[in-house]
């Protein structure tokens, strides 16, 4: 795990974990919360249908590399994009040990969170607004409610448009800055109503954009909202020393249970060009958060 560097723009913890709050619930909670795209995961064959031809399928001993990733990577939740459904998430994070929820998308490219079990949680109806509209194929967010000791915690897993990581948002004739720029109204929405409900919530994903700065999409958000980005001013040491995309979001009560310098990034040991596509083009990201119990 990759301590994240200032740049220039487990099973045996999680069960000492549940047995300290069932015994005394009045107690903070250390939760790990990271954000992982999977690069076009799927289980079906090549050339199947609604997968692009230049998708390399992931050989079964590609799988356990990521699954073994999954492992040491140790979140207690983990917002996944670019997923082929349940079969595929299963195939990291195996269901007797991971509560798999996906977003109903009829795409390849599909959002979702993965709750390790014995955490309790709600699945709420998924955020289609953030699609804008069937016909541009894009993703809809996946938002799900943790029910902790003491306090409840929501969770949008998103996955924005590509195409404008640092193009002036505003001013950009670009479609996909023109299809970004309309997803900010719906977040902002879904900000906004966490607010009205006193929420402790995290917005955390793929949002393809660097965001660093005076960056105008994380500026629009804060409108409804002041938010805590924790990855702001750091650099990713993912493929290189690199602008991150994949972020994370507190907002809430959530804003003050960040743990001070906890975000890591989990870089992975094979190297060259050729692993991009037989593992990821992103790690995963994460930060741990002190859940003050009741």
């Amino acid at each position: 795990m990759t301590a994240v560097r200032p740049g220039p723009i487990g099973l045996l913890r999680h069960a000492l974990l549940c047995l300290c709050l069932l015994a005394n619930p009045a107690r903070a909670a250390e939760l790990k919360v990271a954000t992982w795209n999977l690069n076009w995961l799927t289980v079906r064959a090549p050339a199947a249908a609604g997968l692009p031809r230049d998708v390399v399928p992931r050989q079964p001993e590609d799988l356990d590399r990521l699954a073994a990733y999954a492992a040491q990577l140790d979140a207690d939740v983990v917002a996944l994009q670019e997923v082929d459904g349940w079969d595929a998430a299963a195939r990291i994070f195996p269901r007797d040990r991971w509560a798999i929820h996906m977003t109903r998308d009829r795409l390849t490219q599909r959002v979702g969170i993965v709750i390790r079990r014995g955490i309790r949680f709600e699945p709420n109806p998924d955020v289609t607004a953030i699609a804008i509209d069937p016909s541009l194929r894009l993703r809809s967010g996946a938002d799900v409610t943790l029910h902790l000791p003491g306090h409840d915690l929501r969770l949008l897993a998103v996955h924005l448009k590509r195409g404008c990581q640092d193009q002036p948002l505003a001013r950009s004739t670009r479609r996909a800055c023109i299809e970004l720029r309309a997803q900010l109204a719906p977040l902002q929405a879904w900000i906004a109503d966490r607010e009205r409900d006193r929420a402790a919530y995290v917005v955390l994903g793929d949002f393809n954009r660097w965001m660093d700065g005076r960056d105008r999409f994380l500026s629009e958000l804060a409108t409804a909202a002041p938010l805590h980005r924790a990855t702001a001013g750091r650099s990713s040491p993912c493929w290189g020393n690199e602008a991150f995309i994949d972020h994370i979001l507190l907002g809430g009560r959530a804003r003050d249970w960040l743990v001070p310098d906890s975000l890591r990034v989990l870089t992975y040991r094979e190297q060259g060009e050729g692993w991009r596509d037989r593992l990821s083009d992103h790690c995963p990201v994460s930060v741990r958060l002190d859940v003050p119990g009741e």
